[in-house]
């Protein structure tokens, strides 16, 4: 299987995320995520630390991708989203096979990790395979619009982020200046495809919507601007992760108030407004989330290419 028309057309002029850098990526230059026209993975196993409904007990197929547009201040998969130097690069058969593998394994879905860059690619692998497990979306929350829409019928489980809800605040964080006015269109065209959250019977989201967010030091603010758009314009039913899980690394060391952990009293006080919304139906994390030791090792562990294979016969 080679990669689409569609997707050498749009690598040709990358336009896979806002920042639209116009890359010549299926020749060999590099967008401003660092990714080229094959898809670099650094990861791809079960995942037991995600939300309950997605990791259930037998794990979340994770598929792990180098690269990213935002690139994060704070990010905790530095070592890959800075750079696709840690990741394997894979064509389409690689790809649909490292898929096939991880399925495989018994996992509860497949799920899509930083995606966006590669989202041509892994819609053509969608298309070919047509899983029967549930796809997961697990994004940072930095789409277009057009990009979601294309992949409407091939994505059954949004997993996206609201990371910041100003833009001055993202552009202090992120390499991106307008992350709030993409992300909250994008997801709001994420709940537009899937109204209502589906679960089967061992608990597991098969469709809808799950917002994550990251509370962040001195941003008790942003995180409640967050969850009034979520209540007021996708409902109080939507279902929110409210995370805790912020370590202090990169950058982010030498950036007050980003270089200390959250703080106890800040994260309760977000839970607080988050249950006086009606925002009931999610999650939040115990104060050991904050953890590096819940960072996955990025060794290319379960990433199957071509050469694996040969070696294997």
């Amino acid at each position: 299987m080679d990669w689409s028309q569609q997707t050498l057309q749009a690598m040709h002029h990358c336009i896979c995320c806002p920042r639209r850098c116009g890359a010549d990526r299926a020749n060999g230059q590099r967008g401003l995520c660092g990714a080229k026209l094959d898809v670099a993975v650094a990861r791809a196993m079960p995942h037991y630390f995600e939300e309950p409904c997605i990791s259930g007990t037998r794990g979340s197929g994770t598929i792990f991708f180098s690269g990213c547009s935002l690139h994060c201040c704070f990010c905790q998969n530095e070592e890959i989203s800075h750079s696709d130097s840690r990741g394997r690069l894979l064509s389409a058969d690689d790809l649909a096979e490292t898929v096939l593998n991880l399925a495989a394994r018994g996992v509860h879905n497949i799920s899509f990790v930083t995606p966006t860059h590669y989202a041509y690619q892994i819609a053509d692998v969608l298309r070919a395979l047509k899983p029967t497990l549930p796809v997961v979306w697990n994004s940072g929350g930095y789409e277009c619009v057009e990009t979601v829409s294309m992949l409407t019928g091939l994505v059954d489980v949004w997993l996206p982020d609201l990371k910041f809800a100003d833009d001055d605040v993202a552009a202090r964080c992120t390499t991106v200046k307008d992350y709030a006015s993409f992300a909250f269109p994008a997801v709001a065209k994420m709940a537009e495809l899937a109204p209502e959250n589906e679960f089967n019977d061992d608990g597991i989201m098969t469709k809808g919507v799950l917002i994550r967010h990251l509370c962040l030091p001195g941003q008790t603010s942003q995180s409640k601007k967050i969850l009034d758009w979520v209540a007021a314009e996708l409902g109080t039913n939507t279902a929110v992760s409210l995370m805790r899980q912020y370590v202090p690394t990169g950058k982010a060391l030498t950036m007050p108030p980003l270089n200390r952990p959250l703080r106890e009293r800040e994260y309760e006080r977000v839970f607080d407004y988050m249950m006086n919304l009606g925002l009931v139906n999610g999650f939040t994390q115990d104060a050991e989330a904050a953890e590096e030791g819940y960072v996955p090792q990025f060794s290319g562990e379960g990433v199957v290419t071509a050469t694996q294979e040969e070696q294997t016969l």
